[in-house]
């Protein structure tokens, strides 16, 4: 069988898995955090247990203070190939290795096979993904170190999204800033949209070209697209993953007035306002409470107004915009839901569900409350129908190399 690794190297953290391919089987998963930090190391390991779902066997385990790129790509191949825990005996059987790459702008429309002309198209996106781009390059050549021979693969978070029409993700400026500086909308998430938009129509044993749907990827960044003829019609992140409705941190779309008045009243530079609208605004803005929905809920339970209206703001803006996708595409035929918040909040579904209920839709409260299985949560005459599918951007990440090399 063919073992494929995939990596996401992020600013701070190595997320990793090897799957079985074609199988699609999960063979182990690490996660270590707190990476080029000042902080101590910490990583966690799964294993699947007799049912194939993932199990810890190692739990937020210290590497060190300082713990570099090198020293978590390092750690996670001593893991793998470990007497206890390895899953693979030898590094070539690592068939290829793919890597999620959060920009890819309009030079990538589907997942590549990394050269050395590629990586020098991702470092010149990196002011488009300055926290992101950086850390993927180091990830795709830290492997290329220790898994010499071993094909890579660059796959690419707005991808899915480059089926926009020029109607969708063209900015209203003057039409240079497209021409030179390639300003417009790209979105994000896309490994997760496309992976969960097979899955429904895989789910409602339709062709994904003949339905008219609505994915929700809502965590602590969120975003929602519509697909419609199996294209991406309109997603809500736009050049940078900060556009859209608010999230966890991110302010989501603010009249762009309000935040050249704040800079010039209050001598804010560019570098802190960035600061305040990626890492201050959003739920934890509102709230005062914390970016976290579970936090956030348990205080509006206990009777903190802001954090009640931070759910209430956050939840109105995600009905809007899948109400203005509805209308975009001239109806819709299913939607889902996924992501941390879209997949563990029940009121929230319950609370969009509810306001289509002009469109002939009806929660199956029982189904809605629900956790851990894929499921759909309207009844079973409700015209739209809507689910929770689980995403699972790692699998999509495995495939697309299965399929490239």
């Amino acid at each position: 069988m063919n073992k494929i690794l995939v990596v996401n190297c992020g600013s701070s953290s190595v997320k990793s898995c090897v799957y079985e391919m074609p199988s699609e089987k999960i063979l182990c998963s690490c996660i270590i955090e707190k990476v080029d930090t000042a902080e101590v190391g910490i990583y966690t390991y799964k294993l699947p247990d007799k049912k194939g779902k993932l199990k810890k066997v190692i739990t937020d385990a210290e590497i060190h203070k300082k713990t570099s790129h090198l020293d978590a790509i390092n750690k996670t191949v001593e893991l793998i190939t470990s007497k206890e825990y390895g899953v693979i005996s030898d590094l070539t059987e690592i068939v290829g290795i793919g890597h999620r790459v959060v920009q890819g702008g309009e030079y990538f429309k589907e997942s590549v096979i990394i050269n050395d002309n590629v990586i020098d198209k991702i470092r010149s996106l990196i002011p488009l993904a300055p926290l992101h781009n950086p850390a993927h390059i180091t990830g795709i050549e830290l492997c290329k170190s220790i898994f010499s021979n071993t094909p890579q693969v660059a796959v690419f978070d707005n991808a899915f999204h480059y089926t926009m029409p020029a109607t969708s993700y063209m900015y209203a400026l003057p039409y240079e800033y497209y021409e030179k500086d390639h300003i417009r909308k790209y979105g994000a998430h896309g490994t997760s949209h496309k992976y969960v938009a097979q899955k429904t129509a895989e789910v409602m044993n339709k062709s994904l070209a003949d339905i008219k749907l609505i994915t929700c990827h809502l965590g602590n960044g969120c975003s929602v697209t519509a697909i419609k003829d199996g294209k991406v019609l309109d997603t809500s992140m736009g050049l940078t993953p900060l556009d859209g409705f608010m999230m966890g941190t991110r302010s989501g779309a603010v009249d762009p007035s309000a935040i050249t008045y704040l800079m010039k009243t209050k001598n804010i530079s560019v570098a802190k306002m960035n600061r305040i609208l990626n890492n201050k605004s959003g739920v934890l803005g509102i709230s005062g409470v914390s970016s976290d929905d579970r936090v956030v809920a348990e205080a509006a339970e206990d009777g903190n107004l802001r954090a009640q209206l931070a759910r209430d703001m956050q939840w109105y803006q995600i009905r809007k915009t899948i109400g203005s996708y509805i209308a975009a595409m001239n109806g819709v035929d299913a939607i889902t839901f996924t992501g941390g918040i879209g997949e563990n909040c029940p009121e929230l579904r319950e609370n969009v569900v509810e306001n289509l209920s002009y469109l002939g839709m009806k929660i199956n409260k029982e189904a809605n409350s629900l956790r851990g299985i894929d499921r759909e949560i309207t009844t079973a005459d409700s015209k739209v129908k809507t689910y929770v599918i689980a995403t699972n951007e790692e699998l999509m990440i495995a495939k697309d190399v299965f399929n490239l090399i």
